[in-house]
């Protein structure tokens, strides 16, 4: 089973979060903040990460931005209701998901879950046909099965969500995808997502393709209606 490292200075928390996901069959590894959870992840690399924002000597941004520098982990934040303004920051830098305080330990363990089935294909289940192959549109080449990307033969580092987005939308390229249809192909029906999460994903893939080539334009926003691969 899969490895989660739970990260967060509240020891309930850590308690009641480690026996509902242990109850599911996951290994957990907790941490108390984030300087000692990334040096933990360099010995005993998890599977996904479960981050607190407001953490000591190091918060859960400052954890993730680090973290994205070397890693596309699945990262999942946890976040209190008046963090609003973090959430959003948050997904520009990457994170896959939120879940806000108080949570049910059931929604915590779906989006895990979840997080996860997009991560990898399930156990002993081999991806589907359409799925696992590369998918070729001009300079750009995805790899599914490698979750590999590359752009002019330059490797973009992309994490699970903006991989499914970005694939979909290169998949027809020309075609309109609305925010709804991005969403159905990154997250799960029982994951609910609002558009300005589609939005920020979109904001940051564009700047990562534009880290690599100043003149990427290939992502076209049509306002009021949604995004398409340009053909």
């Amino acid at each position: 089973m899969p490895t989660i490292a739970l990260v967060d200075d509240d020891r309930n928390i850590l308690t009641s979060v480690s026996i509902a996901l242990e109850a599911e069959g996951y290994r957990i590894n907790t941490y108390t903040d984030g300087a000692s959870a990334l040096d933990g992840f360099k010995t005993a690399p998890p599977d996904l990460a479960i981050l607190d924002i407001k953490m000591p000597r190091m918060d859960g941004m400052e954890t993730l931005r680090r973290l994205r520098q070397k890693s596309d982990l699945p990262v999942i934040f946890l976040t209190s209701k008046d963090e609003e303004i973090d959430e959003l920051f948050g997904l520009k830098m990457g994170a896959d998901d939120f879940i806000r305080k108080p949570f049910s330990q059931r929604l915590l363990v779906e989006r895990v879950k979840a997080v996860l089935r997009r991560a990898s294909p399930k156990d002993g289940v081999a991806p589907k046909e359409a799925d696992s192959k590369v998918l070729e549109r001009g300079q750009l080449r995805m790899d599914p099965e490698r979750h590999t990307c590359t752009w002019k033969n330059e490797a973009v580092t992309l994490t699970v969500t903006e991989f499914l987005i970005l694939q979909a939308l290169a998949g027809r390229p020309g075609v309109v995808k609305s925010r709804n249809a991005l969403m159905d192909a990154a997250y799960d029906d029982q994951v609910y997502v609002d558009d300005r999460t589609i939005d920020s994903h979109i904001k940051r893939l564009r700047k990562k393709f534009k880290a690599s080539d100043q003149e990427f334009d290939m992502i076209e926003t049509l306002y009021g209606v949604g995004y398409r691969f340009k053909e």
